[in-house]
């Protein structure tokens, strides 16, 4: 009994911290209707902020608690709104989402160069030197009671400013009609403003109390706020009593499972994913009515051409072609996943750009199909290649069933929840039996990765398996282009306009999501296994949550609407990485923290930047003199650098200046023609093939 209830109190300790970061959540989200997946890195950045402060600097306690809580979390709270939030405001729930995930990005990026994750910073719990409160057989540390107690004052805080103040009000009036609220005089700019600031202030005071019984380790403390997810979502990110007993149900439950589990080797894991595991089930176990979402503005999904399609699969073996023979075998090594990487870009254009589901667990699929293809072709036996892309397509269509229900930010939770669950639980367990079947995961350490017998041919080398990988992206990248063109192409079109209507139609959601999911993940496989293939050796940290997200930022930063998204998203990753890579550790983190920059400027366009460069370079592309002339410019530097005469970063900006010099001749010597009105398509200018489907489109929003 007296375990019990010793093990009784720490979970209610922690319940207080994620009831205090959870209800910042719920507030964020019900007044500015932005769910905030950053929220728990802002906690982060105030912990490290504090200890800075507190123990780098030897400030006082209060006043280093004064300047975090008082001061950088409020200036943090109001860049967020004004910075970043209100330019997507009136943009789609997965722009404003994208915004969060950016921002998420880039605060663990930015504590991860700030602050060396390699040396350890304890921090001491508050009043560590006074003993413990006795409450009969248990003790609570004044660690524990501070914490209990700053929850309990929060809720009422924040029960008398929603009800008894002309601002909590105004916040409570924006939440059920911005328009109408500001009708009646009140200021949703200002209510957003307030929101956002006492959110971040409460992550902060979150980050802060739980920092002292965990490691300050960036990563760690900004995914602690799956568990705030846990209680927010049991309070459906609208009912901040709802929140705090999500809270307690949610401490509870790790502090018992701490205590009470069994001791083997597949249990561990489960302890640490038992919050993502709770959140999949509480997102699936609420009404259906409860979890749907909407986006005001819908991108447009361009049509692919048979000409341009066949274009981007040239550029991809031409690229191919042009590494393998310029660069050193030790270059191709840290260069030869732009391919791999760029076919698991390429599983979001199905997915999140056609039937607009959005996914954060691709890269942990992705992982599967790595350790599918280690294991089973760890003699180079190709047919364990499509076994590897079908078993990810089913663990695609097992996600898909209960994401019929979940739809927007939720759809993003219980992916992020079920790659937190495989993270922390799934991929540390040992070999084990299914049926008499030996089913080996990672095994609690790394998995050798060889390249397939191709028809005799064993492929080893960097530069075999680069030239693979760029095949293997240049076919799947057709494949898509096709699925765009197809009918299923423009079912998924219908289903991400208005599930409703799809399914007035006639159309079944059940299978359209399956099928969709299963594709998408069965591309996200087949990279995943080129990916190991070009590592060697793959562990269950390279295929974790975090390091998916700069990948799904560059896909939608391309454009998930266009194929061409995988190429861009394998480019624009692996290359800032090995050339920041080069100036230093201390520039590691640097290209993460670009990447998450470049998706925070998502609002000035949020159809993605390969629509703009096609607008850019089209002239160049009709004019047959000058791409010849590029053509052959670009054909001498790849002489040259394959010759080794001349370095090879210098014939690469040689390059780009004669690109960019012929791009702005030919855009210059060609007059802009205004686009005549929908109803004069295929008179005052030619008809294309894209044209039906846009006035299809027209016609039907008339």
């Amino acid at each position: 009994m007296d375990q019990f209830l010793a093990f009784t109190v720490v979970g209610l300790s922690t319940a207080a911290i994620y009831a205090v970061i959870g209800s910042g959540l719920v507030l964020t989200h019900t007044t500015a209707g932005v769910f905030n997946f950053a929220h728990g890195a802002a906690g982060m950045l105030a912990a490290f902020a504090y200890w800075q402060l507190a123990v780098g600097w030897g400030w006082p306690v209060p006043l280093a608690l004064a300047a975090v809580l008082l001061v950088l979390a409020p200036a943090f709270g109001l860049f967020v709104e004004r910075v970043l939030m209100r330019p997507v405001q009136a943009l789609g729930e997965a722009e404003r989402l994208v915004m969060t995930v950016a921002l998420l990005t880039g605060c663990i990026a930015l504590a991860r160069w700030v602050w060396d994750p390699n040396t350890p910073r304890p921090l001491n719990p508050f009043f560590a030197d006074r003993s413990a409160i006795r409450l009969g057989p248990t003790a609570v540390t004044w660690h524990q009671a501070v914490t209990m107690a700053v929850a309990l004052a929060v809720a009422a805080g924040l029960w008398f400013l929603l009800h008894r103040t002309r601002s909590g009000t105004e916040m409570r009036a924006c939440v059920d009609d911005r328009a109408l609220a500001g009708l009646t005089g009140a200021d949703p700019l200002r209510a957003g403003r307030l929101a956002w600031v006492l959110g971040i202030q409460l992550a902060a005071v979150g980050g802060i109390l739980i920092a002292p019984t965990v490691a300050l380790d960036a990563q760690q403390l900004s995914l602690l706020i799956v568990s705030a997810y846990t209680a927010a979502v049991f309070g459906r990110l609208r009912s901040l009593p709802l929140t705090f007993l999500g809270a307690v149900v949610v401490g509870l439950l790790e502090a018992y499972l701490a205590g009470y589990l069994p001791q083997n080797d597949y249990l561990p894991g489960l302890r640490l994913a038992a919050p993502a595991l709770l959140l999949f089930l509480a997102l699936l176990a609420f009404p259906h009515r409860r979890l749907r979402g909407r986006d005001r503005r819908l991108v447009p999904v361009p049509l692919p051409g048979r000409r341009g399609a066949l274009l981007l699969a040239g550029a991809v073996l031409g690229l191919a072609l042009v590494l393998v023979t310029v660069l050193s075998e030790e270059a191709l090594v840290s260069y030869g996943a732009i391919f791999a990487l760029g076919v698991v870009a390429l599983s979001y254009v199905p997915l999140a750009g056609f039937a607009g589901q959005v996914s954060l667990c691709q890269l942990s699929i992705a992982g599967i199909g790595a350790v599918v293809w280690g294991h089973l072709g760890a003699h180079g036996e190709l047919w364990a290649l499509p076994v590897a892309v079908l078993v990810t397509a089913a663990v695609g269509a097992l996600i898909a069933v209960p994401a019929l229900r979940l739809s927007g930010i939720y759809l993003a939770l219980g992916t992020s929840a079920f790659a937190v669950v495989l993270d922390r639980w799934i991929f540390t367990l040992p070999a084990f039996d299914v049926l008499g079947v030996r089913i080996a995961l990672f095994d609690q350490g790394s998995v050798s990765v060889t390249g397939p017998d191709l028809f005799g041919l064993r492929l080893t080398t960097p530069a075999e398996l680069l030239l693979l990988a760029a095949g293997c992206l240049a076919l799947a990248s057709l494949g898509v282009a096709a699925l765009r063109r197809g009918r299923y192409g423009r079912r998924l079109i219908a289903l991400r306009d208005s599930e409703a209507a799809y399914a007035t139609l006639g159309g079944r959601l059940l299978g359209a999501k399956v099928a969709v999911f299963a594709l998408s993940a069965g591309i996200a496989g087949l990279g995943g296994a080129l990916y190991g293939m070009q590592l060697q050796t793959v562990t269950a940290e390279q295929f974790n949550l975090v390091a998916g997200l700069p990948i799904f930022l560059i896909a939608v930063i391309a454009g998930l609407g266009y194929v061409g998204a995988g190429l861009f998203a394998g480019v624009a990753f692996v290359l800032p990485t090995q050339l920041l890579g080069e100036l230093g550790t201390w520039a590691q983190d640097l290209s993460a923290l670009l990447i998450a920059l470049a998706g925070m400027g998502l609002a000035h366009s949020p159809g993605g930047i390969i629509g703009r460069f096609r607008a850019e370079w089209a002239p160049l592309a009709q004019n047959r003199v000058l791409l010849g002339a590029l053509g052959g410019a670009l054909a001498v530097c790849w002489l040259l650098a394959a010759l080794d005469t001349v370095n090879g970063w210098l014939l690469l900006a040689v390059a780009l200046a004669a690109a960019t010099a012929l791009r702005i001749r030919a855009a210059s010597g060609q007059q802009p023609s205004p686009e005549p009105p929908l109803e004069w398509w295929g008179v005052r200018r030619p008809w294309r093939p894209e044209d039906g489907e846009v006035l299809g489109r027209a016609t039907a929003a008339g």
